[in-house]
């Protein structure tokens, strides 16, 4: 029991979260609008979704690039594809980080390199988002007005800026101390990170696709909006507001953002005068067509997952 215990809890609060809200607004009705969204603009979605999994590909090749080893960019695609899949579609202990880290290993990399090439992975994409927001932050102060939130962000760039730091000194842990291996998997980690973060060239590529990640989020969030026929809501705002939001849904307490994600919104939006209706519905639509976009990654982990050979391209 102890072992689904965090799922339970995680899905306990979204469905808290959903329930909260549905209170307020007719799900009937927004059922309704995301049945009559317009096509055109939802097929603009799935293929900006397509170009975020391979900028998201892209990132974490680099990273393993970083940590010297190869994955082939068809095969981290894969993975990645797949891992969208385990995060959407499976309501699963398995996240889809740890589905990256059993795959990529069986396709050849290192336990060290597939372990530590997907954390740093993930911190380079949140690196990524928290520099947007900062950049950001003039044009969403002008839509909040002067409000506490505005210390908030600056903050965290400097606490994620502490964090790699952080991570970079992992390496000097006392020669004592490293006779456990959980000790010496965090002394690797330490020198994994500043092969990453004290390379320019890496870092720069890594960090840069971590803010393009963002933006494609962002823009996917614009064309739902324009299918929802939500024409008040321009590009800028989807720039400005929607980083925050999904900087939000990075707390590990729900079920792939579910119910954090439709508050979020339903806030950050108001302040550039979107109804609180249309925010909800805006936001269960982005969570309803990622998870039918992510759908078909099941029929990719099922041909690839149990196959090393399959599952990833000859590293060497």
């Amino acid at each position: 029991m102890q072992r689904y215990l965090g799922f339970i809890v995680k899905f306990a609060i979204s469905v808290a979260l959903i329930a909260y809200m549905a209170t307020t607004f007719d799900l009937g009705d927004a059922a309704q609008r995301m049945a009559q969204a317009d096509m055109r603009w939802l097929a603009v979605s799935a293929v900006i979704f397509t170009a975020l999994l391979a900028n998201n590909s892209l990132r974490w090749e680099i990273v393993i690039w970083a940590l010297g080893s190869r994955l082939g960019f068809w095969a981290a695609l894969r993975m990645i594809y797949i891992a969208a899949f385990f995060n959407q579609a499976l309501p699963s202990t398995i996240g889809g980080d740890a589905a990256r880290m059993v795959l990529s290993r069986r396709a050849g990399l290192s336990l060290a390199t597939a372990v530590n090439s997907v954390m740093l992975e993930r911190v380079v994409a949140v690196l990524g988002l928290i520099l947007l927001v900062v950049v950001t932050q003039p044009f969403l102060l002008a839509r909040i007005g002067d409000n506490p939130a505005k210390y908030v962000f600056p903050l965290l760039a400097a606490a994620g800026i502490g964090g790699i730091c952080f991570l970079m000194m992992l390496d000097r842990t006392p020669e004592r101390w490293r006779k456990w291996t959980v000790v010496r998997g965090i002394v690797q980690l330490g020198a994994d990170a500043k092969s990453l973060f004290l390379h320019p060239g890496y870092a720069a590529g890594a960090i840069m696709l971590g803010v393009t990640g963002q933006l494609l989020v962002s823009a996917m969030f614009y064309t739902l909006a324009q299918a929802l026929n939500l024409d008040h809501v321009d590009l800028l705002d989807c720039i400005v507001l929607v980083p925050p939001v999904i900087l939000i849904t990075t707390i590990p307490i729900s079920i792939a953002g579910w119910g954090l994600r439709e508050g979020a919104m339903v806030t950050l939006f108001a302040f550039v005068g979107v109804a609180q209706g249309d925010a909800f519905v805006l936001s269960i639509l982005f969570g309803v067509v990622s998870l039918v976009l992510s759908l078909p990654a099941g029929l990719v982990w099922l041909a690839s997952g149990g196959n090393k050979k399959q599952a990833g391209d000859d590293p060497n």
